[in-house]
Parts: C-alpha cells; structure tokens; sequence
C-alpha cells in the first residue's frame, strides 16, 4: 500500500473519463502493485517521437503534440502469473522514460525508451525480452512533509536524475491530457524483428495534482530526446494494482 493515502474523494470513482480496461487475454502471465507515482510529462514534436516507433504504430498525439514522460514508482509483489510476489526481486524501484503509441486499429500503447531498475536479474531478465531496462542504483524517499521523490545513478555511462514532489491530495485529476498518459493497457517494443503487444489491465489510476519542488535529470536527454524548462504535467497517484498477459504480434505493415 502507497504510504500517501488521500483523505477524500478518490477522483478515479464516479463519473470521470477514464476508459474501461480491456479483458486481458488469458493467462495473466505476471501481477505486481505500482506504489507511489510520480509523473512528469513535456510536450515534444511528434517526428520526434515518431522516430523511436516501432514498426507497425505511430506516435499517439494529444493537443497536437506527442508527450514524454518521465515517471518513478514502487514495484511491489512482482510475481509470475497471478501467485504471489517474488521475494526481494519483486520489489523495487523503477524510473522510466516513455513516449505513447497507437495502432491502425486505435490500440494505445507506451513505448519505453529506459527503465532504470536496481535488481540485477530482473534487468537481464527484461532486456532479454527487448525491454530497455538499465541497472541503476535507485531510490525512493517519502518524508514528513508528505513530499515524494526518486533518485537515479546509473552504474554504467553515469545519467542520474532527481525529482520531488509535493501532492495535492485535494486535488483530482480528471482532465484529459491526465488520462491520455496514464490510461495505457499495453506496452509495445521490438523483439528480433518483430514489434510486440503485451497486454496490461488496471482499474483507473487515482490521480492527484502535484508541485514539482526537485529536478535534475539526464535520464531524458540520454534517450536522445530534448526537453526544456519544467514538466507541462505534474501528477501522483498512490497506485494501481495491475496484471500482465500474453504478448501479441503487431502487424508492421502501416
């Protein structure tokens, strides 16, 4: 359970635009708690996101723009199918850099270009499967003042990032850039020569505005990708349970 907890309204109950989950295909073949959600996006040129699509999807685009965001949690009870969490390898903290895709038929998706990660074995484990996963000493500090933060120092070439913030857990967010970067069943990434669906399924994120008051990162730039001045988007949610399934192929011809 997220240590941030709101004391209202959760603004993921009652009438607000988030879309219902998709059946996940059977079996699931992984279940683990995202906790405490940090999420900073920017707006970027969507050629520039374009270039980093896989075959077969485009870059998806809000208010005329692609996004990139960069987004830290805790994973909690990272387990195969739906058993229960791996000891000590199915907990940890994940920062990870993301662009938003979209296929012919309208399936949205995240492509991640880096996902910073401090056990060893589940790096090697997803990098295995063509998901970008970097070893990184990471951390995660939540204080008295109810601030969330993470750290990044990768081992190896060096980028770290830092960022903290301050949420406002009064305040819901229901808008639709909020829901067009957190609404997303599905990653797609290249294996071999073939891009990948792996289907996910999760209640709405309860999401709260944020006061971003820590940041410093390179984690961003080092995917090639320029951004300037602070985040357009600033949101938490103390987290959603989800659970993964079989992965599909994406017809490339588009």
């Amino acid at each position: 359970m997220s240590r941030l907890q709101p004391k209202g309204r959760d603004p993921s109950v009652g009438g607000d635009p988030w879309p219902a989950a998709p059946e996940l295909p059977s079996p699931a073949i992984m279940d683990q708690r995202w906790l405490d959600a940090v999420f900073l996006h920017w707006r970027i040129p969507q050629a520039v996101a374009a270039a980093y699509m896989p075959s077969g999807v485009i870059a998806d685009e809000f208010d005329g723009s692609s996004w990139v965001g960069l987004i830290g949690f805790r994973m909690h009870g990272a387990g195969l199918g739906r058993g229960p969490g791996v000891p000590y390898l199915g907990n940890f903290n994940e920062i990870n850099v993301r662009l938003y895709s979209r296929e012919p038929d309208g399936t949205r998706g995240v492509v991640f270009l880096s996902l910073d990660a401090s056990r060893l074995a589940v790096v090697l484990a997803a990098r295995a499967a063509g998901i970008p996963y970097v070893w990184s000493r990471t951390g995660c500090t939540l204080d008295a003042s109810d601030s969330v933060g993470y750290t990044v120092r990768r081992f190896r070439a060096g980028a770290r990032s830092s960022f903290t913030v301050i949420p406002d857990l009064d305040a819901g967010a229901t808008d639709p850039l909020s829901v067009h970067v957190t609404a997303r069943f599905g990653l797609h990434n290249r294996l071999l020569d073939r891009t990948l669906y792996i289907p996910n399924t999760h209640g709405a994120w309860p999401l709260y505005r944020a006061r971003l008051t820590r940041l410093e990162d390179q984690l961003v730039a080092a995917t090639g990708i320029s951004v300037t001045g602070p985040p357009e988007s600033v949101l938490f949610s103390p987290g959603v349970h989800t659970q993964f399934g079989r992965p599909r192929v994406v017809d490339r011809r588009v």
